[in-house]
């Protein structure tokens, strides 16, 4: 079974207390893009789980495909194994939650070709053990979060967006992000697009960060943000000389940059359809 595992981008994200488990509430707008990832999962014989990857050191245990498909063996005593072949295209540790989205796609492929007939509410439970965004990935679209994210409210299709995703190659943790959120300057203002009250700190120990979103504007951004916990920046340019103009900037500084879109909830699902 092949199947693509999508990105995601936030374009509204609002801290607004630290809990007591050690998380924050958050209220979050997420919005699934058209860069994505690729995997092909293979049932063996011999019971192991084993990932093959483009990237090598995403082919370990560590890796949250291989995390869940232990979980689901166990919990439903599978006799066979797994072989998954992860091609990698999302940047990793960018705030553009592909492991979470390859997580999701690792329920989904694994409750079809196994034919397990999960429950919903497994889903949901098991999915947020291991990250606050992955239940997102399971309605795609425009869709808020709200607890640790983990509450997804799915809205209504908007039209597509063209959007530039810049990367420094910046590998930053959301520990580490939650960790610099100045909560005296916290201004929960209720949602609205293009805020994320994580910048401030990521920008302050990453000025990276600060230029690149700097750049931007300078360059005909309407709007410049950072996604999630960071490092990758999102510009919409109204303009295409001026998104144009802005691709050809970053390609002379060498950063990784990627022209996406937006993608809807009703062509998000339509990939998970029909599995067999």
């Amino acid at each position: 079974m092949l199947i693509n595992s999508y990105a995601k981008i936030n374009l509204y994200l609002e801290v607004l207390n630290k809990r007591k488990d050690g998380y924050h509430d958050i209220e979050t707008l997420f919005s699934t893009i058209n860069l994505h990832d690729s995997l092909k999962f293979v049932l063996t014989k011999k019971p192991q789980i084993q990932i093959l990857s483009n990237i090598p050191e995403l082919a370990s245990p560590n890796n949250l495909i291989y995390k869940i498909a232990n979980r689901i063996f166990d919990d439903y005593k599978v006799k066979n194994g797994i072989r998954v072949y992860l091609n990698k295209r999302i940047p990793v540790a960018a705030g553009l939650g592909g492991g979470s989205s390859n997580a999701a796609v690792t329920f989904i492929a694994l409750n079809a070709l196994l034919k397990l007939k999960m429950e919903d509410e497994y889903i949901q439970r098991v999915a947020a053990e291991y990250g606050s965004d992955l239940n997102f990935f399971f309605q795609g679209g425009l869709a808020c979060g709200s607890s640790r994210g983990e509450m997804i409210t799915p809205l209504p299709d908007e039209k597509s967006m063209k959007l530039l995703l810049v990367n420094p190659g910046l590998a930053i943790s959301s520990k580490e992000a939650y960790q610099l959120v100045d909560f005296e300057q916290a201004d929960c203002k209720g949602p609205k697009m293009w805020h994320n009250s994580l910048e401030t700190g990521i920008k302050k120990k990453y000025t990276v960060i600060s230029d690149i979103l700097q750049s931007m504007k300078d360059l005909g951004a309407s709007e410049a943000l950072m996604s999630g916990s960071g490092s990758t920046c999102i510009g919409y340019f109204k303009k295409n000389t001026q998104l144009k103009s802005s691709v050809e900037y970053f390609n002379s500084k060498l950063m990784w940059n990627k022209v996406v879109k937006t993608i809807g909830r009703s062509q998000y699902q339509k990939c998970f359809q029909n599995l067999s």
